[in-house]
C-alpha cells in the first residue's frame, strides 16, 4: 500500500452475516472441507496469552459435546460452518477496526462496500468503486451491473450459479430460511461486526 508504484487500492465487500450465514449453510456439503480450514486458522491466527475481550462463540449442536450418540452428519456440518462465520465476523471486526484508526494515506487507498447497498444502488455504487479505482464507467459495464441484479427471479436453490437474478430478494432471503435461534447465534457472534457496518 505505500509503493507509490503500484497505486494499490483496496475494496472489501461485505454482507449482512445472516445472510452470508444462510447461503453457506445451503451449500454446506461444498463448504464443508473450506469451513474446517477457516476454523484452523483461527487456532494460528490465535494470540498467546489471555485474550483482550471474551468472545461468544456459536454453541455446538447436540452430540458435539461429548456423550450419547455422536452426530448426525448435518449438525456437524452446521457446526463447522457456524463457527467459520464467527472466525471470519472476527476477521471483519479486525478488518473494520484498523480501518477507522487508519491513516490518512490508508484510508485514501481502502473503501468498504456492502452487498446490499451494491444490489439496491447498482449504478450509484458501480459509479462511487470506479472513481475511487480512478476509473470511467463504461455505460457496457453499468448496463452488465443492473441486469445481473435485476433478474427475473432469485434461484435460492443453486448458489453458485452466476446468472442475472433479482438480488434484491437474496438481501432478506435469510428472514424467511433462518430459525430465530440461528438468527440470534449469528448475531452473538458477529454483533460488533455488524454494529460497526449498521446492519
Amino acid at each position: 500500500l505505500r509503493e507509490p508504484g503500484l497505486n494499490l487500492r483496496v475494496v472489501q465487500l461485505f454482507r449482512d452475516p445472516r445472510a452470508v450465514h444462510n447461503s453457506r449453510l445451503k451449500a454446506r456439503q461444498a463448504l464443508l472441507r473450506e469451513s474446517v480450514q477457516v476454523l484452523r486458522s483461527r487456532h494460528r491466527a490465535e494470540p498467546r496469552g489471555p485474550a483482550r475481550h471474551q468472545q461468544q462463540h456459536l454453541p455446538l449442536p447436540p452430540g458435539l459435546l461429548g456423550g450419547g450418540r455422536p452426530p448426525q452428519p448435518q449438525h456437524r456440518a452446521e457446526f463447522f460452518l457456524g463457527g467459520a462465520l464467527e472466525v471470519i465476523c472476527q476477521s471483519w471486526l479486525r478488518d473494520l477496526l484498523l480501518a477507522r484508526r487508519a491513516p490518512d494515506w490508508l484510508r485514501r487507498r481502502y473503501t468498504q462496500l456492502r452487498y446490499e447497498d451494491l444490489v439496491r444502488e447498482p449504478r450509484a455504487e458501480l459509479r462511487r468503486l470506479l472513481r475511487f479505482a480512478g476509473l470511467t464507467v463504461p455505460p457496457a459495464l453499468e448496463e452488465f451491473v443492473v441486469n445481473m441484479t435485476r433478474g427475473a427471479a432469485y434461484s435460492s436453490d443453486r448458489p453458485f450459479l452466476i446468472s442475472a437474478r433479482d438480488a434484491r430478494e437474496a438481501v432478506h432471503a435469510w428472514r424467511e430460511r433462518l430459525s430465530r435461534q440461528q438468527v440470534r447465534q449469528v448475531e452473538a457472534a458477529c454483533g460488533e461486526a455488524m454494529s460497526i457496518l449498521a446492519y
